[in-house]
């Protein structure tokens, strides 16, 4: 059999409230929110990479970062490309993010958005 045509158009991120969160993502990343149905967002990245979309969750437990045994670990994580890590560090910040006490590599800074969830930005 032939794999049939398959694609991945989103990726869905949990959090207490999704629209709290997606703005934040809004705001850092520049993408244009699509839609809004209050407990389910998403966001298109007007470059036309895969988007994010956003989950309310009543039950969310934030991810742990680094893991750590019998926690919450963090799943997956984003990778943000920057082309310049310092500015981006402190663009995220500005938007809400947070530094993770915890970074494992000299270029790549490893930050918290304002649930919890790791991603990461790094120079390509």
């Amino acid at each position: 059999m032939d794999r049939p045509w398959m694609r991945v158009p989103t990726i869905t991120l949990d959090a207490p409230r999704a629209v709290e969160l997606a703005r934040f993502y809004q705001r850092l990343l520049g993408y244009e929110m699509v839609v809004d149905e209050g407990d389910w967002v998403m966001l298109k990245d007007p470059a036309g990479g895969v988007g994010l979309s956003f989950q309310s969750e009543e039950h969310f437990t934030a991810p742990v970062w680094p893991a750590t045994p019998g926690a919450q670990s963090m799943m997956m994580h984003l990778e943000v490309e920057v082309r310049d890590l310092a500015a981006a560090t402190e663009w995220a910040l500005e938007c809400g993010a947070r530094l993770a006490g915890y970074q494992p590599q000299q270029d790549v800074r490893v930050c918290l958005d304002p649930v919890g969830h790791p991603f990461c930005l790094f120079t390509g």
